[in-house]
């Protein structure tokens, strides 16, 4: 996995211009730390930051390719899982290749095939191509966005970058933030995605962007098809897992150490009996991490997200298949740790909405980077099969809003008063999640004949894949790609998306319960106890004294007069907030805090100019 940048120019020659696009590649160095290069050609330049991971030492980008109308020339991230069939039949076609890295086959497809490349590619991607023939830039990313690419048209060409870090280095990249930024700010706390700075966009997954001399040019290559799913749920259960059975041998291919990241989940759990079984195979043992927070199993108590601790069923899991187990232990101080909120702000240059999560999976993923590069993990499972309560509840189920939204608003959205009254007024944000819903809703394309139930579930089961887990898969990128750990989604293989999502809603509840398809698909891999345990959240610290920590944080913000966080947050709910005497502190006034707590770190950290009049 490795971190990319550029930049087009079709009115000047970029050559003079080397050290600004070194400086947008640095800012991407955690994502790769094994390697770095620029490449300029006349009107263009592009930067790569390696993550080495297949061919170690053939892999070097940006990569390029002899033509005879000039040079084809990519900066490439990801992991392609069939690179090595697309290899042999580029050779048959008459291809010779210099290397074994999966990045040659991508520019070679790009050669043979151009944009027809994406939809033979079955993997996570997001890379950039300049054909000197044509003078073009196309910039293509996967089809559910787990890689991320984000650009910036300029009156002359465009600027791109793995992370909007890496555009805003370049000095004509404005760190303006509008009232529809601002906006979008609260939605991705809300698991909604968008991009809050002025003038950027994201490569939408399963887009290609084409930048030329007549200007930019948006292509899809994929959406999530509609089908008439066939066989009855026998056929479905085998057919899943044989699609999972490939899916795990083929995210398993790795020139350095893996493992996989082990929750005691049924998500997590499958994909580690799955490897475990894999590498049995070659005679080595799965290697496996969980979170371990200080007293979080002696102290849990049960909430709406949590019905049971990890550590019981990480530890039946480990035993069960025999892995190389390693709990990472964390305690309350390294989580609240001011220095670590600001490294995860500035991981995800926006201010995040998950709280002590996130900081807790950022320090699990650089202890896991000191034993391994790359790590398998569970992210997309629900949304596809269906896990999260509310998929489940016919309140929600009728809501015309996002279902996460419906269901969770009351603990994740920022409470009442919290924002400046004329502020709130100026955003309208309720209305912008009805629009953005009615908006996701509308591109949902129905089986003929289905009944009311089973339609109104596609719209859920389309919301989810398209919505709720672009940002679940950002965050997962964000924070692992800080360390320079490569996380892969084994449940965001395109073809198991395709056939799951299509499966009836009665199939995928049909015994009564949540990821009904997969529990059956994994029935005698697992213990019971870990295939009967109902959905879990990643934890979350229960420590009282927790609590109070962000509202000492909180009070700190406030002794800054005039911060300019004030000029979105209402001072004097945040001193209520404050009160000592509000511990333990309700849930909502907590992810609240977090929030404005993220909000002031990344003012510092991102120097955004808010404009919001």
């Amino acid at each position: 996995m490795c971190g990319i940048a550029g930049w087009v120019s079709f009115e000047r020659d970029l050559a003079p211009e080397r050290p600004i696009v070194d400086a947008m590649v640095a800012t991407l160095a955690a994502r790769g730390p094994d390697g770095a290069g620029t490449w300029v050609h006349h009107h263009v330049a592009l930067g790569h930051r390696r993550l080495a991971v297949i061919d170690l030492p053939g892999g070097a980008q940006p990569m390029t390719a002899q033509a005879p109308a000039g040079p084809v020339t990519i900066t490439y991230s990801g992991e392609v899982y069939n690179f090595t069939e697309l290899r042999a039949e580029l050779q048959r076609a008459g291809h010779v290749f210099r290397t074994a890295s999966d990045t040659e086959v991508v520019l070679r497809g790009w050669q043979a095939w151009g944009a027809g490349l994406p939809q033979r590619l079955n993997g996570m991607y997001a890379f950039a191509v300049w054909d000197s023939a044509t003078e073009s830039l196309a910039m293509v990313r996967d089809r559910l966005g787990v890689k991320p690419l984000y650009f910036y048209p300029t009156n002359d060409g465009v600027l791109f970058g793995s992370e909007p870090k890496a555009i805003l280095a370049h000095p004509i990249a404005r760190r303006t933030v509008d009232a529809d930024g601002l906006r979008r700010l609260l939605a991705y706390a809300l698991t909604l995605p968008g991009v809050p700075w002025a003038g950027m966009r994201e490569v939408p997954p399963g887009g290609i962007v084409t930048v030329d001399r007549r200007g930019v040019h948006e292509a899809t290559y994929w959406t999530l098809p509609t089908r008439e799913h066939e066989g009855d749920c026998g056929d479905t259960v085998v057919e899943v897992r044989s699609l999972l059975l490939d899916v795990v041998r083929r995210h398993l291919v790795a020139d350095v150490p893996q493992g996989v990241l082990l929750s005691g989940g049924l998500d997590s759990s499958s994909l580690t009996a799955l490897a475990a079984r894999e590498l049995a195979a070659g005679g080595e043992r799965v290697r496996t991490y969980s979170l371990d927070l200080a007293g979080h199993t002696e102290r849990f108590e049960p909430d709406d997200e949590r019905a049971d601790a990890d550590g019981p069923f990480v530890d039946l899991m480990a035993r069960t298949v025999g892995s190389d187990h390693v709990g990472i232990g964390l305690n309350r101080d390294d989580v609240a740790d001011p220095d670590i909120r600001r490294r995860v702000v500035d991981a995800y240059d926006v201010p995040p909405g998950s709280g002590d999560r996130d900081r807790s999976m950022y320090l699990l993923f650089r202890a896991v980077r000191e034993r391994s590069t790359v790590a398998l993990s569970g992210e997309s499972a629900d949304e596809l099969f269906g896990g999260y309560a509310w998929f489940h509840d016919a309140e929600t189920q009728h809501a015309p809003m996002f279902p996460w939204i419906t269901a969770c608003r009351d603990t994740y959205g920022l409470a009442p008063g919290a924002l400046v009254p004329h502020v709130e007024a100026l955003i309208d944000f309720d209305g912008y999640l009805r629009e953005e819903y009615r908006t996701a809703a509308s591109e949902v394309v129905q089986s003929d004949g289905a009944s009311e139930h089973e339609r109104r579930m596609r719209v859920a089961s389309y919301v989810h894949l398209t919505r709720h887990l672009r940002v679940l898969l950002d965050r997962k990128d964000r924070l692992s790609m800080a360390t320079g750990l490569e996380v892969r989604v084994p449940y965001c293989d395109h073809r198991l998306v395709e056939y799951v999502y299509n499966a009836p809603w009665s199939l995928k509840s049909f015994d009564g319960r949540e990821k009904s398809l997969l529990r059956a698909a994994m029935r005698t891999d697992l213990p019971a106890a870990v295939l009967d345990r109902r959905k879990s959240a990643f934890p979350s610290i229960q420590d009282p004294l927790y609590g109070a920590a962000l509202q000492g944080a909180a009070r700190a913000l406030i002794a800054q007069d005039g911060h300019p966080a004030f000029e979105v947050v209402d001072q004097s709910w945040l001193k209520g907030a404050a009160q000592t005497g509000l511990a333990p502190l309700p849930a909502r006034i907590r992810n609240t805090l977090e929030w404005i707590l993220n909000f002031a770190a990344w003012i510092a950290v991102c120097r955004p100019e808010l404009r919001l009049a």
